[in-house]
């Protein structure tokens, strides 16, 4: 396991910035999930880690050593990418084996390790098969076996689980988690799906345009997102996020719908509300109304989806599964006032103390 430590680092193409200045300190043995949209710079920061791109600037340490110049099998890390990069002539115990004979390590050491390997894995019945006789998650425990028999002091996964179907996303997901919780070794993992940030991190890095906007907890990323972009990327079905205008004693709503909403500083704001902290509101109650274009059905739950009455502002509400709502109906629904988030309109930073 290893410490690993990124002070102010930065990438740069031809004097065009795509990382810019991310540090992080990651302790040994946590599992940190670096999530944002395609492009957003997420694998160009794990290839850096990797030794796979140079740094531009700021220093990169691994085990309280700084790497920087260091080729990628001198870092002591391995790396699982979305491809397998399995190899089709070999058998999978081959494939898992490979690495440590090019290290020159003992026979009976290999055997040790790929039979620890294969045992954690649940890959024991398989080893004798060729790639092309695996289904795609087996292959995918295959390309991740090949880096635990060589116990690594990171692990590095680059959206390992892309090419697989969302069945099998969710087994792989469970595995990746358990093999984390046996090994405990250090591990950075990329992904463009926040369920799967959500569910595997210890901490998260949301990134976007080449700028880490929060570094967090999952759970402190969805309850107190610090930017609009965050708010808005984690979570499903999305924030509601909406301006408005505040003054004294309320706010104005699009479609001219006020909210007796106090505290919040007067002019423009853009206010967030979580779907499922909208309440169907009572006789009498403020609310905001919301005329419905669809119901999604889900069993336990629904989730309407429309637009504030009179605007084209989008809202999307969570409701019981039971309701009898559709298509053109209206729902009044109240926001819970402990829930509100508020972001200045001007750069997206999330305003405390609302």
């Amino acid at each position: 396991m290893a410490r690993i430590l990124l002070n102010d680092v930065r990438k740069s193409y031809s004097g065009n910035q795509v990382i810019h200045g991310i540090s992080i300190d990651i302790p040994d043995g946590e599992f940190v999930v670096i999530v944002g949209p395609s492009g957003c710079g997420k694998s160009t920061l794990l290839r850096m880690v990797a030794g796979l791109e140079a740094i531009t600037s700021g220093t990169l340490e691994i085990g309280g050593k700084v790497v920087n110049d260091l080729e990628p099998r001198e870092r002591d890390i391995a790396m699982v990418f979305q491809n397998y990069a399995l190899y089709p002539h070999m058998s999978v115990r081959e494939n898992m084996a490979y690495g440590l004979k090019i290290a020159k390590m003992p026979k009976d050491q290999i055997e040790a390790q790929v039979a620890k390997a294969a045992r954690m894995l649940e890959l024991e019945p398989y080893l004798d098969r060729k790639p092309r006789a695996l289904s795609g998650g087996q292959r995918q425990r295959v390309a991740m076996g090949r880096a635990l028999v060589r116990e690594p002091s990171a692990f590095l996964l680059d959206e390992p689980l892309s090419n697989l179907d969302a069945k099998l996303r969710v087994q792989m997901r469970l595995q990746i988690k358990e093999m984390h919780l046996r090994t405990g070794q250090t591990t950075l993992y990329v992904t463009h799906d926040q369920v799967e940030a959500m569910t595997l991190a210890d901490r998260l890095i949301v990134m976007n345009k080449g700028v880490a906007e929060q570094i967090a907890t999952p759970l402190e990323v969805y309850q107190t997102p610090a930017t609009e972009f965050v708010a808005g990327f984690i979570g499903s079905p999305a924030m509601n996020i909406f301006t408005v205008e505040a003054e004294a004693g309320g706010v104005t709503l699009p479609g001219g719908h006020r909210l007796p909403l106090s505290g919040l500083p007067a002019g423009s704001l853009r206010l967030g509300l979580r779907p499922e902290h909208l309440n169907l509101a009572e006789t009498g109650q403020p609310a905001i109304p919301v005329d419905l274009r669809s119901v999604e059905r889900l069993g336990a739950d629904a989730f309407g989806y429309g637009v504030i009455a009179g605007s084209d502002a989008a809202m999307t509400l969570r409701l019981p599964g039971t309701t009898q709502a559709q298509r053109g109906d209206r729902v009044d629904v109240a926001p819970d006032p402990q829930h509100l988030h508020v972001f200045d309109p001007t750069d997206g930073r999330r305003l405390e103390n609302f």
